[in-house]
């Protein structure tokens, strides 16, 4: 008995948090997962830095939406597979449903609604808390001068427009051969590699959950990547118009949540709310799947001196892509005085006070941007 309230306990608890993140996490997987970090190590305390950061890593490594993949992995550590479909469900819904609403309002009047006012603070408030996580990773991720130099080699050609996936590999690539150079005699037996999943699907009449499952599988790097490929899959076949394309993009732009969320959308202009759902499931349910596999697969992983040291390239990647972020996000954000004030008041406050609730700078920002944008 006492086992089963402490497990309702922790359901309850990861349900709250990731249903709260869920409505407030604006700004892109970079922003979620900073927002993560400091609701999970910083106030909860539920895993430290370095866990934290593997787990990252980690979903660097396999397809699909990164923030989610961490909700998903945080979720397993806490509840095991109640707690993994807890805090993906809690963290997914909230954007699946407000773009649901969207989507409705769009198919009956033709248009989105206007709520640039209200988000012209958040963006600005968002690159003070993603420089907050990048900053506490680094402090981790660093554990040398050559994973120093690494990471600010990834940082460069990040910024310089290189491909992140190509960057994590190569980082965690040249790690792992500079580790065996210094230790030429480890046995190989010792690397556990990461196996990903392939799937295949032949043509039925449930062809928009088969286009759906199959990006979900494959999709690699950020979530704005995935227009490209429903740029491909949908618009390049004329099962979707491009101008549809856009308006979704726009919505995934100011809904909180995964941009995952805006297949939501498009499913329901090609199905109705069937379409939405069926497109919803389709996408996200690879990621529940790939967690699932790794998570277990994690402690063992790291006492693998190989895999440790390839991981150590991976994560100090991902902490360097996080602050490219901060560089493209900051020229496409900050454009007047306004913006620029938001984001140093914002930075102010996460630096200052480092235990404050990111939702609590998240609606500062917008209160803040909807008072500054008339003046």
């Amino acid at each position: 008995m006492p086992n089963q309230v402490k497990n309702n306990s922790t359901l309850r608890q990861l349900a709250g948090l990731f249903t709260r993140l869920g409505l407030t996490a604006f700004g892109g997987p970079a922003a979620h997962i900073a927002m993560m970090q400091k609701e999970v190590v910083d106030r909860l305390h539920w895993m430290d830095h370095q866990h934290f950061l593997d787990l990252v890593g980690a979903t660097n490594l396999i397809p699909g939406p990164n923030s989610t993949e961490m909700a998903i992995h945080i979720g397993y550590e806490r509840g095991k597979w109640k707690g993994l479909l807890v805090a993906g469900c809690c963290f997914i819904l909230p954007a699946v449903l407000i773009t649901g609403v969207i989507a409705w309002l769009y198919q009956k009047y033709g248009r989105l609604p206007q709520v640039n006012a209200w988000i012209y603070g958040i963006k600005p408030a968002i690159i003070a808390i993603i420089l907050a996580a990048a900053w506490q990773l680094a402090k981790k991720a660093v554990k040398s001068v050559q994973l120093g130099i690494i990471g600010a080699l990834v940082f460069l050609a990040a910024v310089l427009g290189a491909d992140e996936i190509v960057a994590m590999f190569g980082a965690g690539a040249i790690t792992l051969l500079l580790y065996l150079l210094r230790r030429p005699r480890n046995a190989l037996h010792n690397f556990f590699p990461l196996t990903l999943l392939q799937i295949t699907f032949d043509r039925t009449n449930i062809r928009l959950f088969l286009i759906f499952l199959k990006i979900g599988a494959i999709l690699y790097g950020s979530g704005y990547v995935l227009f490209g490929f429903l740029d491909k899959e949908l618009v390049a076949k004329g099962l979707l118009s491009r101008s549809q394309l856009i308006d979704a993009i726009a919505v995934g732009q100011f809904t909180p949540g995964p941009v995952f969320s805006s297949v939501t959308f498009i499913g329901w202009q090609m199905g109705g709310w069937q379409g939405a759902l069926t497109a919803t499931v389709a996408i996200f349910l690879p990621s529940f799947l790939f967690v699932a596999l790794l998570n277990p697969l994690m402690p063992r992983l790291r006492r693998s001196a190989l895999f440790s040291a390839f991981l150590d390239g991976v994560n100090v990647a991902s902490v360097a892509i996080i602050a490219a972020v901060c560089v493209s996000f900051g020229k496409a954000v900050l454009d007047d005085w306004r913006t620029v004030l938001i984001a140093i008041l914002s930075a102010g406050v996460v630096f200052g006070l480092p235990k404050i609730n990111s939702v609590f700078v998240v609606i500062g920002g917008s209160l803040l941007g909807y008072g500054l944008s008339y003046l």
